[in-house]
């Protein structure tokens, strides 16, 4: 049978952390070694994460200093690089990055790790990221399931895992992640079917209008085309005109220009994504024109290349 580690770092979740041990421990397929990084934690995080390793020996507790501040994206993944440090001797199959705000059932891995097992080229996978609302779970809105893994749940077969050579230390390391797997002829997915429930408000901790920053930025970092992102301020505005979130996103993604942030320099990547995107933007382009001639048949339609759009990744969100 396959083996699977689990890296989670985790920051001042005492109130919550609680709940993600009782699901792992209650799991029907426990993992070959559970890392847990407490990232600096001001609270009792630490003191569980102890107490958790003394109760069971497949539970390893790892602390690092605190930095005095939240690090958004790069923070997080200099603690799960740390964690995967300590399972680098280890002969896993699969590789999971959680978080410790989560809860989930008994069966969640067991059966995450089925869709693997059917599917040999499925690279990253995950469960579907919920919230508790009047008493039953409540999927969160998100990017195409089909393509599209939260990274508070991301699972990585060990081959997919090395060929994309790892987590990027930036913003936007969750679809970058997806992006190079999907340009290495891996397939990523959601699985609808099992539900994470989340305890906690995603993007509270930085404001709104930060979180909406971070995303832009994180866009940036993954060679977004500026006119995809302009095409996908757009929309935001239509949806939410009142909300900035479509003012926010887009100064994110010049930020990264004005400060010369770091992001990805592979020319394929980049060659990849734009590719990805601009298809998108053709085809969506040439549904619009065939809806305005369906309206106005006697007007000849726009010439536009159409796109892929069932082939459509997380490039296009």
């Amino acid at each position: 049978m396959a083996d699977y580690v689990v890296i989670t770092p985790v920051r001042n979740e005492a109130e919550r952390f609680p709940r993600t041990i009782a699901s792992m421990v209650a799991q029907t397929r426990r993992p070959l070694r559970w890392i847990i990084v407490d990232d600096g934690s001001t609270d009792e995080t630490g003191t569980i994460a102890d107490r958790a390793a003394r109760d069971h020996e497949w539970i390893r507790a790892l602390h690092r200093p605190d930095r005095g501040h939240r690090l958004p994206g790069a923070g997080v993944m200099d603690a799960f690089h740390e964690g995967c440090a300590l399972v680098a001797d280890l002969d896993w199959d699969y590789l999971v990055k959680l978080d410790g705000d989560l809860a989930f059932e008994p069966d969640y891995f067991e059966r995450c790790l089925r869709h693997f097992e059917e599917d040999p080229k499925l690279g990253i996978g995950g469960g579907l990221i919920c919230r508790r609302v009047d008493g039953r779970l409540v999927a969160e809105a998100a990017d195409d399931p089909a393509f599209h893994v939260r990274g508070a749940t991301k699972i990585y077969r060990r081959a997919c895992w090395e060929e994309i050579g790892g987590l990027i230390r930036l913003p936007g390391w969750d679809t970058v992640d997806e992006l190079m797997a999907n340009m290495r002829g891996w397939r990523t997915r959601t699985f609808p079917e099992l539900m994470v429930e989340q305890l906690k408000e995603t993007g509270s901790a930085d404001g709104r209008w930060q979180n909406w920053v971070k995303n832009g930025l994180a866009n940036y970092v993954a060679r977004y085309h500026p006119l995809f992102m302009l095409a996908k301020c757009f929309r935001r505005f239509l949806r939410c005109p009142w909300s900035g979130s479509a003012l926010a996103l887009g100064w994110g993604y010049l930020s990264g220009y004005l400060k010369h942030f770091p992001r990805v320099e592979d020319p394929a990547f980049r060659q990849f994504v734009w590719r990805q995107q601009l298809d998108h933007l053709c085809f969506r382009s040439s549904l619009w024109s065939k809806r305005l001639a369906r309206l106005q048949p006697d007007r000849a339609p726009f010439s536009t290349a159409a796109g892929t759009g069932s082939e459509m990744n997380s490039a296009a969100h």
